[in-house]
């Protein structure tokens, strides 16, 4: 996709990008900020480079608005995102709660994993599955 960004841009030239420009610098500014763990090297080599590319097909002034305008929006979607948690958390008690514990579990799940990974003949202890348990009716 960002192959096809970078091609577009090219095809269409300096002027008819313009209006276009926030809309494709969105998934580059997007891969480029992102910092999850299995990301692609190349992904954001390449983003980079269309980056570049559009920086002198349209002017660094041009680019800079757009980019900026981009930069602006993700910021007000993460700030928005946090705030519905916050506001989640004091509407929706029991949800939270629920959601920290799968959180803490999860954590609790991770350290073990890492544990046996760093130490092969070390078994850490597991929650047991009660599935067959919670399934028979008990009296």
């Amino acid at each position: 996709i960002f192959k096809f960004l970078g091609a577009i841009s090219v095809d269409l030239g300096q002027d008819r990008i313009k209006p276009y420009l926030p809309t494709i610098l969105t998934p580059l500014y997007r891969e480029l900020n992102s910092n999850y763990a299995e990301q692609d090297p190349t992904l954001k080599n390449l983003s980079q480079e269309i980056i570049e590319l559009l920086k002198k097909l349209v002017g660094l002034e041009a680019f800079s608005l757009a980019f900026s305008s981009v930069q602006k929006q993700a910021n007000q979607k993460r700030a928005m995102r946090k705030k519905q948690r916050a506001l989640e958390t004091v509407a929706n008690p029991d949800i939270a709660a629920r959601k920290k514990l799968k959180r803490h579990k999860n954590k609790a799940e991770t350290r073990k994993r890492k544990i046996e990974s760093l130490r092969p003949l070390y078994k850490a202890k597991r929650h047991r599955s009660h599935a067959l348990k919670d399934v028979a009716m008990v009296e």
